[in-house]
């Protein structure tokens, strides 16, 4: 529950005719996670290299390449094909023989048709673009060109201008950029071109099209239309030979990754002339059936051992081994890192606390039941592993944002038919008032106790940590004293805080009678604590005391669950008293059609008010709650980095042997 799933270091070496075989059968049983082997020069080393693909392996390429490029071509593969059945191994090989090709050749076929017409488009839309300054222009486009003692220039100027040399010339201004066509005689077509250049113009080519620009203008647009009606038809053709051959594609897809999957595996193993070996991670619960089914498929003739490993230096791939109620957290800890070997594995906690937080914050029947509603709603389009736990975490967070809003007597900013239970969040906005208003002060209290269990947790974690993953020695020690002085400077604050002030909801000292200066037992004894903590604190790092002021701030800044959740139900509460007080209840004492419009405006705003508070609750909620995780619980004891464990195979939907 608190530790990551046992792991052993398996090595598995044969000759390389068995090579084959035993690629399947680790493949087969997706367990083994692959050390991948590095080449060097070190003693002991020499003939020993990377292996080479299986001889298979350019084929099972260029097939998988093919069907790729097949789905490419349909818009991708949808994630969302559900197998009517299993397909075998040798079944679906012999399709892929007869089927592959004519599949290919139709595919290929519309595609080409597909792309020849964009050309088409293409080119129509270019036509237009080169026709679209000469609109004002009614003459034949063909008496813009062809001459042979008469040069035509055409193309944007800022302003109409008289040329120096003899042409005939047409300006429009009801273009961008305005419009001047001028021919004049090639003798003297540099002067004219040098004159235009100084006045900015920008030649435009004149088109190679006869009639009126606008006539082929909408000539091109008409033939747009029909090349368009004939790429939805072709679209059509593609989308139903998709729905035809998607699953099957799919299924393809998946044979072919895991024949090249395994027909490159040997890239990853040290091999010799005649042997190789692969080194790599199994679970421990594994390792049995996995070594009788390598022995079994070999004949024996296969040497496996289990290798010691240090479970601190070692990089050794992380599985969780979490109940079924902290599985989706995982999702939140993979954002993060997972934890080293060694370490405790805080999955759970985070399971735990997140949802209360949350549920703290965004303490609302009504929030609680829409996000209660999405989380299950948005199933059938997440369906990504990733995206179904995040699913699973709102729901968590929404049931306990119901259970707390049932506790605070709350609905979408409404008080409930009872009183809150310990705490009122309820403020006098209004003019209304419920109980005797918001209880900030304890509100303020608990997030502070939140802060200082959870801290300390984190502490004590860090100690366990210290004593599995330090040898026993003076480093221990020092880790383990250095923790322990963390706890006690912050609780000794706490005993000194106690005995000067009354505090709700926390114990209080001050009754107690003066021994020294003034202090009483109480405020020694946080007295010494916090001395005694320093001082624990200073022996493993000296620098560490820089650190001293986040104590106070680490702890301090678990009042964000309260101040948020207080902001959430005055935004509630708000769009409340706008929607209704100010809009609906004045409309409904005078039901004419000024006041239907101001009824279904009020209804308007309640709804996007309380949508947007809903996400806001969601969005604040969700980060806060997890930051006081990341930044205050983590930094205190948690080292993560581990590598995910990722064994050599795939889970298999669409085939079997």
């Amino acid at each position: 529950m608190f530790n990551t799933r046992p792991m052993s270091k398996l090595l598995v070496v044969a000759s390389k005719d068995q090579l084959d075989g035993i690629v399947r059968e680790l493949y087969r049983h997706h367990v083994f996670h692959i050390e991948d082997f590095v080449e060097t020069e070190e003693e002991g080393y020499e003939g020993v290299k990377i292996g080479m693909p299986l001889p298979q392996a350019s084929a099972v390429s260029t097939e998988l390449l093919r069907i790729r490029a097949i789905v490419s071509a349909f818009g991708g593969a949808p994630s969302d094909v559900v197998p009517e059945r299993k397909e075998s191994v040798s079944a679906l090989s012999a399709r892929i023989d007869a089927e592959l090709p004519q599949i290919e050749a139709e595919v290929s076929e519309l595609i080409d048709r597909r792309n020849h017409l964009e050309s088409a488009i293409r080119e129509c839309e270019t036509k237009i673009s080169e026709l679209e300054p000469f609109v004002p222009v009614q003459v034949d486009l063909s008496l813009l060109r062809g001459y042979e003692q008469f040069s035509v220039l055409a193309g944007h100027i800022p302003a109409k201008v008289e040329l120096p040399v003899p042409a005939e010339t047409y300006f429009s201004g009801d273009v961008s950029g305005n419009l001047l066509i001028a021919i004049v005689p090639n003798e003297r077509l540099n002067e004219a071109e040098q004159f235009l250049f100084e006045a900015g113009f920008q030649s435009v080519p004149v088109p190679g099209e006869e009639g009126l620009a606008k006539d082929r203008i909408a000539w091109y647009t008409q033939e747009i239309s029909r090349l368009r009606a004939e790429m939805e038809k072709i679209d059509e053709l593609v989308t139903a030979r998709k729905d035809r051959h998607q699953a099957f594609l799919v299924a393809c897809d998946e044979l072919l990754t895991a024949e090249a999957e395994r027909a490159e595996a040997p890239l990853r193993f040290a091999t010799t002339d005649t042997t190789f070996v692969a080194e790599g991670w199994v679970p421990s619960e594994n390792v049995e059936a996995l070594t009788a089914a390598l022995r079994s498929v070999t004949n024996g003739r296969v040497f496996i051992a289990e290798q010691d490993f240090d479970p601190v230096n070692d990089n050794v791939p992380i599985e969780f081994d979490n109940p079924d109620f902290s599985k989706p957290t995982e999702m939140l800890m993979d954002v993060y890192s997972r934890p080293q070997y060694a370490e405790l594995d805080p999955t759970l906690f985070l399971a735990i606390v997140f949802p209360v937080f949350f549920g703290f914050i965004l303490g609302d029947v009504g929030y609680g039941l829409v996000l209660l509603a999405l989380s299950f709603g948005l199933r059938r389009i997440i369906t990504g592993d990733a995206g179904a736990k995040l699913l699973k975490v709102i729901r968590n967070a929404s049931v306990s944002s119901i259970i707390f809003g049932l506790l605070f007597s709350e609905f979408l900013g409404f008080a409930l038919p009872w009183e809150p239970i310990g705490i009122n969040r309820h403020l006098s906005i209004g003019g209304e008032v419920h109980g005797h208003g918001p209880d900030v002060v304890l509100m303020l209290v608990l997030s502070a106790w939140a802060g200082i269990l959870h801290i300390t947790l984190g502490r004590l974690i860090h100690i366990r940590n210290a004593r599995r993953m330090y040898k026993p020695g003076k480093h221990q020690n020092k880790v383990v004293f250095g923790q322990a002085g963390w706890i006690l400077v912050m609780w000794g604050i706490l005993f000194a805080l106690w005995s000067m002030f009354e505090l709700p909801l926390m114990p209080s000292f001050t009754g107690l009678s003066p021994i020294i200066a003034g202090m009483n037992i109480a405020t020694l004894l946080g007295a010494v604590m916090l001395i005694v903590g320093i001082v624990a604190i200073g022996q493993e790092n000296s620098l560490e005391l820089l650190e001293l002021p986040t104590v106070m701030s680490h702890t301090l800044s678990y009042a964000r669950l309260a101040a948020v959740g207080i902001s959430s139900v005055a935004i509630a509460m708000v769009v409340n008293y706008i929607a209704i007080g100010m809009m609906i209840e004045p409309a409904m004492q005078d039901l004419s059609l000024m006041g239907v419009i101001f009824i279904i405006a009020g209804l308007i705003v309640f709804l996007l008010g309380h949508t947007l508070n809903t996400a806001l609750g969601l969005l604040g909620g969700g980060l806060h709650s997890i930051r006081l995780h990341y930044v205050e619980f983590f930094t205190k004891f948690y080292l993560g980095r581990g590598k995910k464990y990722d064994p050599f195979g795939m889970i298999r939907k669409f085939t079997e042997d």
